[in-house]
C-alpha cells in the first residue's frame, strides 16, 4: 500500500507541474460541457415557413397565425420570396431557403363557410427525417385543433386521452442533455490524462526506472489510477458545480447511486486510459485512440443523443460493453427519475465488472512489456 501511495504522490506533482495538462483537466471539460448545454437541440424549433394564401381572407390568415402561434415556425422574410430566382413553391424547398411550404387554396373559406373540408397542400422537406415527423406532427395537429374551432370535425371521439408527461413536465431539454454529457465528458477527459502519462513515462524513459524497481505492475496501474480517480473526482465536482449554476440541473431524488457510480465510472475512464497508455507508443496516438475508441463511441453508442433502440445491429452490440452507457443511465435517473438504486443498481454492478475487465488486461500487457525489456 505504500508504493502505491508513493505513485499516487508522484503522479499528482507531475500533473500540478504541467500547465497544459491542468487546462486539458478542466478548462476543455468546461468548454465540451457549454458546447453539449448549448449546440446540441433535439427539439425543432425556429423552422423556416413559407405560406403561400391564395385565399387571402380572416378564415385563412387565422390558419396562418394558428400554425405560427405553436412557436415552432418561423416566418421567411418577403424579400426573399421576392427573388428572381425563385419560380416556384418546390424551390423553396429545393435551395432551402424553407422547410416546409403551406399552400392554402383559393376557395379555403368559402369551403369552410359551407361546412365541407378544404384540401391545404403541405411540402415538407425531408432532408431530416426526424424534423421531417416533427414537422408533419405539428402540422396535422395544429391544422385538427383549428378544423374543431371551426366545428369541421366529424363525430366527437368517444375516448379522450388525458395525457400527462412525467419527470420532465416542462420538457426542458436541458434535463437530457446536461446529465447525458456528463457521461460523455467524464469518460473522455480522465482517460485522456492518464494515457498520457503513461506514454510519457515510456517516451522519457522513466518507465524502465519502474521495471527495475520492485514495484509490481498491479502497484504501478494502482498508484496512477488512484491519482487521477482524485482528478477525476475534482472534474466530476467542478463541471456538475456549473451544470447546476448555469442549467439548474438539481438531483431528483436521493444521490448516494449518483455518487458511488461516479466513483466507480471514474476508476473505469483511469483503467482505459491507462491500458491505451500501456499500448500507444506516442503521445499522438494515444489521443487518437481516446478520440476513436472512446470519444466516439461514447457520444454516438452510449445513447447520449440516439436511443439505443434505434442502434442498428451490430454495433448495438458494442454499446453493451460501453461504460458510458450505463454511466448515462445513472446520471439521467439522478437527475430527471430520481428512482435510485432501485433502478439502477444493475448498470453499477456492470461498471465494476467492466472496471475490473479493463484492469486485468492493463495489467497483463504491462507484465508482457516488464517481462520483454
Amino acid at each position: 500500500m505504500r508504493k502505491i501511495i508513493s505513485q499516487c504522490r508522484k503522479e499528482l506533482a507531475q500533473f500540478q507541474r504541467e500547465r497544459l495538462t491542468l487546462a486539458l483537466a478542466f478548462i476543455l471539460p468546461l468548454m465540451a460541457l457549454f458546447i453539449f448545454g448549448f449546440g446540441v437541440r433535439l427539439e425543432a424549433k425556429n423552422i423556416p415557413l413559407s405560406i403561400q394564401d391564395l385565399d387571402l381572407t380572416p378564415v385563412s390568415r387565422t390558419y396562418t397565425d394558428t400554425l405560427f402561434a405553436t412557436n415552432y415556425f418561423e416566418k421567411i422574410p418577403n424579400f426573399k420570396l421576392s427573388k428572381s430566382s425563385i419560380k416556384s413553391n418546390q424551390e423553396l424547398i429545393d435551395k432551402g431557403i424553407a422547410k416546409v411550404v403551406v399552400i392554402i387554396p383559393p376557395d379555403f373559406s368559402q369551403e369552410i363557410k359551407s361546412g365541407s373540408i378544404s384540401n391545404v397542400q403541405v411540402l415538407v422537406d425531408a432532408t431530416d427525417v426526424n424534423n421531417a415527423r416533427v414537422i408533419k406532427n405539428i402540422i396535422y395537429a395544429t391544422t385538427l385543433n383549428f378544423s374543431k374551432s371551426y366545428k369541421l370535425t366529424s363525430n366527437p371521439n368517444k375516448i379522450l386521452a388525458h395525457i400527462r408527461i412525467w419527470f420532465n413536465p416542462g420538457r426542458q431539454e436541458s434535463l437530457y442533455i446536461i446529465p447525458g454529457s456528463y457521461g460523455v465528458i467524464l469518460w473522455i477527459f480522465p482517460s485522456l490524462l492518464a494515457a498520457i502519462s503513461l506514454v510519457r513515462e515510456k517516451t522519457q524513459g522513466t518507465i524502465l526506472q519502474v521495471y527495475a524497481s520492485s514495484i509490481s505492475a498491479t502497484e504501478f496501474i494502482l498508484g496512477k489510477a488512484f491519482a487521477y480517480l482524485l482528478i477525476g473526482i475534482v472534474e466530476a465536482v467542478f463541471i456538475m458545480g456549473f451544470g447546476a449554476l448555469v442549467w439548474h440541473s438539481h438531483f431528483a431524488g436521493e444521490p448516494s447511486s449518483l455518487l458511488v457510480g461516479t466513483l466507480i465510472f471514474l476508476m473505469d475512464s483511469v483503467m482505459f486510459g491507462t491500458l491505451v497508455g500501456i499500448r500507444a507508443t506516442n503521445e499522438i496516438a494515444a489521443i487518437q485512440a481516446v478520440i476513436i475508441i472512446g470519444f466516439l463511441t461514447s457520444m454516438l453508442l452510449s445513447g447520449f443523443i440516439y436511443p439505443l433502440r434505434n442502434i442498428p445491429f451490430p454495433l448495438n452490440l458494442i454499446s453493451n460493453i460501453l461504460p458510458a452507457r450505463y454511466y448515462i443511465e445513472i446520471s439521467r435517473d439522478a437527475y430527471v427519475r430520481g428512482s435510485g438504486w432501485r433502478g439502477v443498481w444493475f448498470a453499477i454492478l456492470i461498471l465494476v465488472f467492466l472496471g475490473l475487465l479493463i484492469f486485468n488486461i492493463a495489467k497483463n500487457k504491462l507484465k508482457k512489456m516488464q517481462l520483454s525489456d
